[in-house]
């Protein structure tokens, strides 16, 4: 299932004459004397970047779209499959008419078939993409739950042989980029059960067949060397398997199949599912490495709010889930954007 705001018209009803504000240079990139020396000429601090984080499925895309409306922002995308281009229901992109017109960066951008995009590359591109937003004006606002990606974007010091999630490294405390760090959390029973509904909603939306599309147009996918890219994305290998036992054919659709082959592929689904929660649970135990290493990150509770969503039915659908996400996720968020910009 998809959050029930998704595809909707629901706007957020804050007092937009108090958050409704578009940041100046100064507030993005501040100045100030410089500590020492004759000279009066002003020194550069570091840009203000927004970072929203959390676990698959918790909701940091569409708090990421909910704060646009808000600060107007460019959001970069920091989630190490949804910067491949193809598979897009497979890595749940947001579809470009739920972006609302806000800028998109580092999403469906990078060929996967040129090889293996790493952290070091996301460095790279990241910072040289904040300072284009920040040129512009704008809030640049990083989301995804890639945490290696996220951290070495902002860590002043990287080590490419050291990784601080399996504490062969420490986490650095110093940080290129004023960050202000939001971080959706929830019930982690609650979250199960949404991931496995969603993969549902992701086969109602057409991921079987874009799967089977997928190694159609490119039978030499199925070769087991060089898994690089894509071919990593959960519901990718899952599939795979049950494709090298029974070969897709191009008209076969998930409703389609016939017993034999469905019972196969309803065990990858649970896969599918098992390898998603089980992914979100590594996500959250990086964030809590991030923060025991003393990144300030600021924890807003989704319980509730997903609470609602998952039974929301019916015409009007998400409204009750959308007025306890807005008084206690978008509401504190913004709240707590707006000091970060105004200090």
């Amino acid at each position: 299932m998809k959050l029930p705001l998704t595809n909707a018209s629901w706007k957020p009803k804050l007092n937009v004459s108090l958050l409704l504000i578009r940041p100046s240079l100064p507030a993005l990139m501040r100045w100030a004397p410089m500590a020492a020396g004759p000279s009066l000429v002003p020194s550069r601090r570091r840009d203000k970047v927004v970072v929203i984080m959390g676990a698959t499925g918790s909701g940091k895309s569409q708090l990421s779209i909910d704060l646009a409306t808000l600060f107007p922002s460019e959001i970069i995308n920091s989630d190490k499959m949804q910067v491949y281009s193809g598979l897009d229901i497979t890595t749940n992109k947001i579809p470009p008419e739920d972006r609302f017109g806000v800028p998109h960066h580092l999403i469906g951008s990078v060929d996967p078939e040129a090889g293996e995009f790493t952290p070091y590359d996301f460095r790279a591109l990241g910072q040289s993409v904040i300072e284009g937003i920040i040129s512009r004006l704008n809030l640049p606002v990083v989301v995804g739950g890639s945490n290696s990606f996220i951290y070495t974007l902002l860590a002043e010091r990287f080590h490419p042989g050291l990784d601080v999630f399996d504490g062969s490294g420490s986490v650095s405390h110093e940080l290129l980029f004023d960050c202000c760090f939001l971080w959706v959390d929830l019930s982690f029973p609650i979250l199960e059960d949404y991931l496995r509904k969603r993969v549902d909603d992701m086969l109602d939306s057409g991921m079987f067949e874009e799967l089977v599309q997928y190694y159609n147009d490119d039978p030499g996918r199925f070769e087991p060397v060089n898994r690089t890219g894509l071919r990593k994305a959960i519901g990718v290998p899952e599939l795979e398997r049950c494709f090298r036992r029974y070969p897709p054919r191009r008209s076969d659709t998930w409703a389609g199949l016939d017993p034999l082959r469905r019972v196969a592929y309803e065990e990858a689904v649970r896969e599918i599912k098992e390898n998603t929660c089980q992914l979100a649970k590594r996500q959250i135990g990086k964030i809590l490495r991030l923060r025991d290493g003393g990144w300030n990150l600021r924890r807003l509770d989704a319980t509730e709010a997903f609470r609602a969503a998952m039974v929301a039915e019916g015409p009007g659908k998400g409204l009750k889930w959308a007025e306890i996400w807005e008084s206690q996720v978008l509401g504190p968020s913004a709240k707590i954007v707006k000091r970060f910009l105004d200090e």
